[in-house]
């Protein structure tokens, strides 16, 4: 087994599921990877969480222990020789307030992250739970998900089960090398929602690709708690 790399808590997830073209993610799709899906649709997420207590390789690394993140999504696939599937996720693009962490996770990974302005509201009452990250890429973007405040089990089969469910990381490194890292954590469980606001101008964040997005309705919003989780390091496919 991979030795750890990053230890951390993610905490309240929320996701935004949009169905896609399978053409739009065909030249980002790294090597020995094909795309999964879901009742046989595409999907990308807009997804906003909060690292805590983070280490890397058992150190905590001053001020950079608790941070917001935001990334943009898309699920693959991959099969080795004489092995299972291993579902994982490919990152379009990762945004973060900490240069530290930008500058580690894309030398040691290839990973697309960016530095950027950001700010988390969580406001927990009795019934309800208020949950709001923003971030600023030119203008300030958000997605705020308010939901009950009791959490419940993401329910087996369904497009949630499947977003959340995927536990390995892949990275297009080049037309013929890909990078693998394995992703551990515990099934999630979720918040049911009542209501979100996705303002995020996708064109403008991930390029002409994906303006589309700014018109389309989430097939699915969601809220996670999250858990601890463990990064391994990666290895080149």
């Amino acid at each position: 087994m991979a030795k750890k790399f990053l230890t951390a808590e993610w905490r309240k997830l929320v996701m935004a599921n949009y169905s896609i073209d399978p053409s739009v993610l065909s030249g980002l799709l790294p090597c020995k990877t094909e795309l999964d899906r879901w009742n046989d649709t595409c999907y990308v997420s807009l997804v906003g969480f909060m690292f805590m207590n983070t280490k890397l390789k058992g150190i905590s690394i001053p001020f950079h222990q608790n941070f917001e993140e935001v990334n943009l999504r898309f699920y693959v696939r991959h099969k080795g020789p004489d092995q299972p599937w291993k579902r994982g996720t490919v990152f379009i693009q990762e945004l973060v307030p900490k240069p530290m962490i930008t500058f580690v996770a894309n030398s040691v990974y290839g990973e697309k992250y960016q530095t950027v302005p950001m700010k988390h509201t969580w406001v927990s009452q009795q019934n309800i739970l208020t949950i709001d990250y923003h971030w600023e890429k030119k203008i300030w973007h958000h997605f705020s998900v308010t939901a009950d405040n009791t959490t419940v089990p993401i329910a087996i089969g369904s497009l949630d089960e499947f977003i959340t469910e995927h536990y390995w990381g892949y990275t297009k490194l080049s037309s013929t090398r890909t990078s693998e890292y394995g992703v551990e954590h515990p099934r999630w469980l979720g918040y049911p929602v009542q209501e979100y606001t996705v303002q995020a101008d996708f064109g403008l964040l991930y390029g002409k690709a994906f303006e589309f997005l700014n018109k389309e309705v989430p097939k699915s919003v969601l809220l996670a708690e999250g858990s601890e989780i463990i990064v391994r390091q990666g290895k080149n496919l």
